[in-house]
């Protein structure tokens, strides 16, 4: 049992919250800009809520942070009332939002410098793997650190690794992402063919899954994209966060991602639509407006 801080409670962050209290057993504290929802956290796990990450951070011996992107997590460590502020030496920092390795990089200078560790530690899974406790996380650092940190980790995983130092976690997470993106387009594109052949989508599904063709995407989402069905899941506003880091990056080390960019447009075409909100398997409905 360890004395705990987490940082941000969004749609990820309060479920993972929760699993470090019930499954680690560990000491929570949270704290959430909005103090009613760390108000709502601790009265539902039992933990305790304060007002600033710096309250947080204090005396913790983990402190987690799942934030919007580079400016919150800024702001949440070395900003004012900071977590950076309070955080002890040898405690470990583990960031698991999705921001840019430049930024991981840089708070990690800035907690080697108070003789504290820091792990970019983004997640994969969505909000389901998150409510479940079976996200893959992909962590950047030092390997002692992460040995440290790694079963407080496993409260709300079901795969950790340590990818390369400070950076890389947020490298591999871009790399999913890439991944991710082609593969919708992929299978928005067969649906949409399928459909306009008049055959049956189910069918159909049923026998390439079981192929080269299958995917997570494929099992998980073919269903309520045959049926237009998008009210849920990760936003298109998040993915095209998360593709905006990767296409920075990629300017930086010189990466070509042709098929990135061009999908990063067909998620602003569905914007434009109106589904900012939409899950990200909404680029069919971009095919059949």
């Amino acid at each position: 049992m360890a004395k705990v801080a987490f940082i941000g409670l969004g749609v990820m962050g309060y479920p993972m919250a929760g699993h470090l209290k019930v499954r680690g057993g560990h000491v929570l504290t949270v704290y959430n800009r909005t103090f009613a929802k760390a108000e709502k956290w601790a009265a539902e796990f039992g933990g305790r809520a304060v007002r600033t990450p710096a309250e947080a951070a204090d005396g913790a011996d983990f402190v987690f942070a799942c934030v919007g992107n580079d400016d919150d997590l800024r702001s949440v460590t070395t900003g004012k009332d900071g977590a950076f502020e309070t955080l002890k030496a040898n405690a470990i920092f583990i960031d698991n939002t999705t921001a840019s390795a430049e930024v991981a990089r840089e708070l990690y200078e800035a907690a080697t410098k108070r003789g504290a560790h820091f792990i970019d530690a983004p997640v994969s899974g969505g909000q389901a793997g998150a409510e479940n406790g079976v996200l893959t996380v992909m962590c950047g650092g030092d390997e002692p650190a992460f040995e440290h940190a790694r079963p407080v980790i496993d409260a709300f995983a079901r795969m950790v690794g340590l990818m390369g130092p400070a950076g890389s976690g947020q490298i591999t997470k871009m790399i999913n992402q890439i991944c991710i993106a082609g593969l919708v387009q992929g299978l928005a594109e067969g649906i949409h063919f399928g459909k306009k052949a008049g055959l049956d989508i189910e069918k159909v599904v049923d026998v390439i899954s079981k192929g080269a063709a299958g995917s997570w995407q494929m099992e998980n989402r073919h269903k309520t994209m045959n049926a237009g069905k998008y009210d849920f899941g990760f936003a298109v506003d998040w993915m095209r966060k998360d593709l905006d880091i990767v296409l920075t990056e990629a300017r930086r080390n010189g990466a070509k991602l042709p098929v990135t960019a061009l999908v990063d447009q067909f998620y602003g075409d569905v914007q434009e639509m109106g589904g900012n909100r939409w899950d990200t398997s909404s680029l069919l409905a971009r095919l059949e407006k």
